[in-house]
């Protein structure tokens, strides 16, 4: 293996609860039956953070952005939030602008809390819109309406964070194409920095999954992806992943982390880690403890699995994540996060460009536009 180059390294944060669970959902969330545990599960993230730490002995590596996702975060309060940052900052170097992102629900109780959100460090919100049709967020299970979708969006203007990203799903049981259009127009007439816009997936383990709704035919699907695609353009959002939208530099620099292969821990109930230790050429996945029960358990570590990416994983991690960027990428970066030879993958990648899946400039490699309507196929090749 040739030497691994130190990645930057981001941290997320989980926190599992919301007030009922979406039909499609299938994150690691959980219902409140109660009063949230802030004190306790803020305490139980640091001790996780720390143990984290030590464990891959982080403590001169510097952080590059963070992450807070659930559930719902938004309904811990900004006292919460607060501690936790002021938690985390004080165990890592960063820049004073460094990217905190929190997910948020547009539900009114959360919207008032933008600007405490604001005061503790968060710096970019992202709300859970997924549609502005009343009768879609019925059956997509959101404890939300329309107006407060519109009021949450035009309070993270004013709140005092540097941007915010709205959720929007299309391919919603029974949706039109005009429908989906409508939905989002609204969104962009909202003006965020930054759109996430996702077709609506049905899983194992949902609500959905064992009782699934219409969804739009296959044709319908196509023409919203196409649709919606060239009317975020003429809005002048760039498309730089699969399913993100963003204004000219306004692309979440904690996703980009990921999708480049970067480094990040991940703390909270079933939250997943990725680490590189430059030093021993090994590269290492970390998943927490998934219930709250067992993760607040006093005693108990909260990590629950830790092994090692072989050598043969590598390559489909690699290109699993980068391919699905629209960015070219140099084809050096492989050997860097990888720490494998380039020969490695040598022959998928002559194989790619053949069928006209990959398009090579000199060093650099991009994902053609055939490739991007067949990943899948092209992911396979990396296998």
């Amino acid at each position: 293996m040739s030497l691994l180059v130190q990645q930057p390294l981001s941290l997320y944060i989980h926190i599992p609860w919301c007030v009922q669970k979406c039909p499609y959902c299938d994150f690691n969330s959980h219902g409140m039956k109660s009063d949230l545990p802030e004190q306790a599960y803020t305490a139980a993230l640091l001790k996780d953070l720390d143990d984290d730490i030590a464990r891959f002995n982080l403590s001169d590596r510097k952080l590059h952005s963070i992450f807070i996702g659930g559930g719902t975060p938004s309904l811990f309060s900004a006292k919460a939030i607060g501690d936790i940052l002021a938690g985390v900052f004080a165990r890592f170097d960063h820049d004073s602008d460094i990217e905190v992102t929190l997910e948020a629900n547009p539900g009114t109780v959360e919207a008032d809390k933008f600007v405490g959100f604001a005061e503790a460090g968060v710096s970019r919100l992202s709300i859970g819109v997924q549609s502005f049709e009343s009768d879609k967020l019925i059956k997509l299970g959101r404890i939300h309406d329309n107006q407060q979708a519109i009021r949450a969006a035009e309070l993270a203007k004013s709140c005092g964070v540097k941007s915010f990203n709205l959720d929007l799903m299309h391919g919603l049981p029974e949706q039109s194409l005009d429908a989906a259009m409508d939905d989002l127009a609204q969104a962009i007439a909202l003006k965020p920095d930054h759109l996430s816009w996702y077709q609506l997936t049905i899983e194992p383990n949902t609500a959905f999954g064992s009782k699934p709704p219409k969804l739009p035919e296959d044709e319908t699907l196509w023409d919203i992806q196409e649709h919606g695609v060239s009317m975020l353009a003429d809005a002048g959002y760039q498309q730089y992943e699969i399913s993100a939208y963003s204004q000219i530099g306004k692309q979440s620099k904690h996703n980009l982390n990921y999708w480049r292969f970067g480094d990040y821990l991940g703390i909270g109930c079933g939250a997943h880690g990725k680490i590189t230790d430059s030093a021993s050429g090994k590269i290492y996945r970390t998943i927490k403890v998934k219930h709250p029960k067992g993760y607040l358990e006093q005693g108990r570590p909260a990590l629950d699995h830790l092994n090692t990416v072989t050598t043969d994983e590598l390559p489909f991690e690699f290109m699993m994540n980068q391919l699905r960027l629209r960015e070219s990428f140099d084809i050096n970066r492989f050997t860097q996060t990888t720490g494998l030879a380039l020969a490695t993958i040598a022959e998928p990648l002559a194989q790619a460009s053949a069928k006209g899946l990959l398009i090579k400039n000199q060093q650099n490699w991009q994902v053609s536009t055939l490739g991007h309507r067949y990943l899948n196929d092209l992911l396979e090749l990396f296998l």
